[in-house]
């Protein structure tokens, strides 16, 4: 025995320096990606244009399309892609769901419908516009799954999440088509907004919707320990005295404000939650107080180089960032199922 524990305190600390470097890595790679979204697009960038722009406050062309297109832009993106990882991450652990994502709950079908009756309804055409009211119908689908879920023996279990989440969506779904069939004016607008992207966006769209995002980050890191024990199931979680009702309420009110906050500034962009968990999960494991910033690093990374490669690939015109990401997305899916990752 005692020759056990020095040899287990070294894995511990090898186990630690890997983490540690691929967050490094990661890090990079969020900066690379950062880089790449401000220099690249219809007018190249150089990147000592860039810096030029951001560092010492250049007034050249190259410096105003930086600062007021491109920085706004990248931020969004940002922000953005760390909330929909983020939310992914906490839906699949509170649901022990490895194919959960920001839709499982109808919490971005409540957006949707949010921003329809905004455009049919009360006349708001603008993106900063649409946050509130995208924001106010993913909360609300978002409690309706929850009330449906708490219903009856047994509370909140991840398979009633699931169903309440399916119904909540089919639901929201024809309310959906129900307004834009008979609004035709409303599709139009509306068509732009579901594809999912950040293109056009601006500063006072980032200053409305960071304090969501700080507050729905916090609620979920402060549930990271309930969420290790609940992978080991529910009566060992209990056992460890984890309070498992108020660790799934409390992630999924954070994963909800997560995801209004995402799908409001950028639509519904697919993928980032499903797939960028499963990403952060393979390079540091399972622990959550690992795998939630690893998460928080690697999801802006996919979204920024989405909507960079979506900028090059049939230019002058770009092919949103909801789309990349889907295209992207897919063959992760597949290659998912190949490895037998999902339970059958």
């Amino acid at each position: 025995m005692p020759a056990a524990a020095p040899t287990t305190h070294r894995t511990r600390r090898v186990l630690v320096a890997r983490r540690i470097g691929w967050t490094a890595v990661a890090v990079a790679a969020l900066l690379l990606a950062i880089l790449l979204s401000l220099a690249v697009g219809a007018r190249p960038v150089a990147p000592s244009a860039v810096f030029d722009a951001l560092l010492n406050g250049g007034h050249s062309d190259d410096a105003e399309v930086v600062r007021q297109l491109r920085v706004p832009r990248t931020v969004i993106g940002l922000m953005v892609g760390a909330a929909l990882a983020l939310a992914g991450t906490v839906l699949q652990g509170i649901t022990r769901n490895p194919i959960a994502d920001p839709g499982i709950l109808g919490i971005s079908q409540g957006a949707a419908v949010g921003v329809v009756m905004a455009i049919a309804f009360a006349g708001v055409h603008t993106l900063t516009g649409y946050v509130w009211f995208a924001f106010a119908g993913a909360a609300i689908a978002s409690v309706a799954v929850y009330a449906i879920a708490t219903r009856g023996r047994g509370g909140a279990t991840p398979v009633k999440l699931a169903l309440g989440g399916a119904a909540i969506n089919a639901l929201l779904v024809s309310v959906t088509m129900g307004i834009l069939t008979t609004r035709a004016a409303a599709l139009d607008e509306f068509r732009f907004w579901q594809v999912g992207s950040v293109a056009g966006r601006d500063a006072e769209l980032v200053g409305q919707v960071w304090p969501f995002l700080v507050v729905g980050t916090v609620l979920v890191v402060s549930v990271a320990r309930g969420l290790d024990a609940l992978a080991l199931g529910e009566d060992v979680a209990k056992g460890l005295g984890q309070n498992v009702g108020a660790v799934r309420l409390v992630g999924g009110v954070g994963a909800t404000v997560l995801v209004g906050v995402g799908v409001a500034a950028a639509g519904p962009i697919a993928f980032i939650g499903l797939a960028v968990p499963h990403i952060a999960r393979a390079i540091v494991g399972n622990d959550h107080r690992w795998l939630m910033p690893m998460a928080a690093l690697v999801g802006p990374v996919m979204l920024l180089v989405a909507d960079v490669v979506g900028r090059i690939l049939f230019p002058p015109g770009e092919v949103p960032a909801g789309v990349m990401t889907a295209l992207l997305g897919v063959p992760f899916l597949v290659a998912l199922v190949r490895r037998k990752a999902v339970p059958a």
